[in-house]
């Protein structure tokens, strides 16, 4: 019996040693397995945070040729500098000579100064402020028929229209056609032609970024003077317009008008040329319409006296330099 009993003792120690010696094995060999997925999920948190602040730093504005900077430093008045970024992109500080700033941005342009200045012995722990008067490298350029051409921010998001309200507006001549000359294809200018109601074609509305340039074209116009009820000049937007339109346009003719007499002046490579104008068989349609190009004159001469032919030219002339310019609707 005593034998027995301690073969069971023995038997029950061995057990009770191989489940405390393999337990912490497993433990051990069990940690890993279930810290493994977090280390994924925090690499694609990263992944997605580096992706969604990728756009911002793309679009932060850089330095380039011809900005103004103003340049100081803290506690140091004595370095403070307004200068202008040459076209080798660099520009000129006291102490420090010629630093490179163009393609840099705000806070890197900084740290260049910074560094330099601190290399250089000249101050411990400098601390530099850049601020910008001119973005002149990151400017519009909004030219032809605005008000105000010039070169104008573009700050942020902005847009065809914003530009040209930028520019004081469209003036009294402008036309609807508009080209766009983005900076990355100087070659390949985008024509857009704007409708009366900008609404109604929102696509046109172009954004337009740094560097871009924006000519307004000069409308066509065709003048109608002489013995009409209100000579003018009319814009030719759509680049149709027919004697008998013009005529309408202008008022009609005048009870003294003398419509055999009607003629178009035009400019030729020669000169000026004079075309006869049959308007009294055009009104009582036995003769066809003629369509106007861009700048002729219309002049319709009165009956009363005698005209001489050699000053019609002039006379059509001087009454075209002195009408108001309308706009065909």
């Amino acid at each position: 019996m005593s034998s027995l009993r301690w073969m069971r003792l023995l038997v029950c120690f061995a057990i009770v040693y191989s489940v405390f010696n393999l337990r912490p094995t497993a433990l051990a060999q069990g940690e890993p397995t279930s810290q493994q997925p977090p280390a994924p999920v925090s690499s694609n948190v990263q992944k997605q945070d580096s992706s969604v602040s990728a756009p911002d730093a793309d679009t932060e504005l850089r330095l380039g040729v011809g900005d103004l900077l103003e340049v100081s430093v803290y506690n140091v008045p004595e370095l403070s500098s307004k200068v202008r970024i040459s076209t080798g992109g660099d520009i000129y500080l006291p102490l420090i000579d010629y630093v490179h700033v163009a393609g840099l941005k705000l806070e890197e342009a900084q740290a260049v100064i910074e560094k330099r200045l601190s290399d250089g012995g000249f101050l411990k722990t400098p601390h530099v402020n850049i601020f910008v008067d001119e973005y002149q490298s990151q400017g519009v350029s909004v030219l032809g028929e605005v008000v105000k051409p010039g070169v104008y921010p573009a700050l942020g998001e902005q847009r065809l229209l914003d530009m040209i309200s930028a520019a004081g507006g469209f003036s009294d001549k402008a036309g609807r056609t508009i080209a766009v000359t983005h900076r990355n294809t100087p070659d390949k200018p985008q024509i857009v032609t704007l409708a009366r109601d900008f609404n109604d074609s929102p696509e046109n509305n172009l954004e337009v970024l740094p560097g871009d340039t924006i000519v307004v074209r000069k409308a066509d116009i065709v003048y109608v003077v002489g013995a009409v009820g209100r000579p003018s000049g009319f814009l030719m937007d759509n680049g149709n317009l027919t004697v008998l339109k013009a005529i309408a346009l202008a008022g009609g003719t005048n009870s003294t008008a003398k419509l055999s007499e009607a003629r178009i002046i035009r400019k030729a490579p020669t000169g000026m040329v004079e075309t006869q104008v049959h308007l009294k068989k055009m009104l009582e349609a036995k003769a066809p319409d003629i369509t106007m190009e861009a700048d002729d004159i219309l002049f319709v001469p009165t009956s009363t006296g005698k005209i001489v032919a050699a000053r019609t030219l002039q006379a059509a002339l001087q009454a075209a330099t002195a009408v108001s310019i309308v706009a065909v609707q």
